[in-house]
């Protein structure tokens, strides 16, 4: 009876450490916290704000005599948003920006002076979250930012919280308020209505019902998995090509190796042909013994 070489622990210890990296690496890649493209769902509602899309800025005024303070709240749903080109780097937010927030003090014929600047939303901290509205048909979307001021103990986080109420026209955002660190804006768009299937045509009356036996069209949208899926094992291919070409370099820089013992975890993969032939072999004996046992009772 041939003898079957045993596996090296450390190799194989390596090698599910590596399966769980790969697998954390996929799973870091499917979900990024500063992708939003204005298309998203909310339970089985389905809303595109793509027509939403574009810079916006909204203000308020604030009296504190013998000054008064302009807020101005700059923002995009779809995009992070352009640099100023006749604003000063330092009194404009830095790039990768979704929504700004900069205070304006105005007195009198002296000229406008910019105090404070603050990125509310930000694409590498962005972790959009949408909701319904519990109040009204429409949607609410939260985007956050780094806290400020970022050097003090005592900075607080920052978000923008747009609520969308659905209506027949679109209006102009409005500024409603920045408590805690929060900008509140709201605005109404039919963009903030859900979409539903399209209803089946009307029956023609004139033909007594006789359109209503017919079969009705399912106009229900099929979306597609395929895309994903593909995706997933190429990404899967990809981590194992990177995985064998590094181990192998490393093989060759580190020990000098050669032909075969440039492969990674060698041993491993010589001894994963006798591992499936041991599964294998012990999923039949399974199979075999239940059909023995079958339609016999013991006396």
């Amino acid at each position: 009876m041939p003898l079957r070489r045993q596996a090296a622990p450390a190799n194989s210890l390596q090698f599910v450490s590596f399966l769980l990296l790969l697998s954390s690496a996929l799973h870091a890649t499917g979900q990024d916290s500063g992708s939003f493209d204005c298309h998203f769902t909310v339970g089985e509602q389905k809303y595109d704000l793509s027509n939403l899309a574009g810079m916006k800025t909204v203000t308020r005024t604030r009296d504190s005599p013998p000054s008064t303070y302009v807020d101005e709240v700059t923002f995009d749903l779809c995009g992070d948003l352009p640099q100023v080109e006749d604003r000063e780097p330092e009194d404009q937010c830095p790039s990768g920006t979704r929504a700004c927030l900069t205070t304006i003090n105005k007195k009198g014929e002296n000229s406008d002076r910019i105090t404070t600047v603050i990125p509310v939303a930000q694409s590498s901290s962005l972790t959009p979250e949408t909701s319904a509205l519990p109040s009204s048909k429409g949607v609410s979307v939260t985007f956050h930012g780094a806290s400020y001021p970022p050097s003090s103990s005592n900075s607080v986080s920052q978000s923008l919280k747009i609520s969308l109420t659905c209506a027949e026209s679109t209006s102009e955002p409005h500024f409603s308020s920045y408590e805690d660190g929060q900008v509140l804006i709201e605005w109404s768009s039919p963009a903030a209505c859900a979409s539903t299937q399209t209803p089946p045509p009307k029956q023609d009356e004139s033909n007594g019902g006789s359109a209503g036996s017919g079969k009705e069209e399912d106009n229900t949208p099929i979306e597609g998995v395929g895309s994903g899926l593909g995706f997933f094992f190429l990404m899967l291919l990809l981590a194992f090509a990177a995985y064998f070409a590094l181990g192998a370099y490393y093989n060759y820089s580190t020990y000098g190796a050669r032909g075969r013992d440039l492969i990674p975890h060698r041993d491993f993969w010589r001894e994963v042909p006798y591992m499936l032939q041991d599964v294998i072999a012990h999923l039949c004996s399974n199979v075999r013994t239940r059909r023995s046992t079958r339609g016999y009772i013991a006396v």
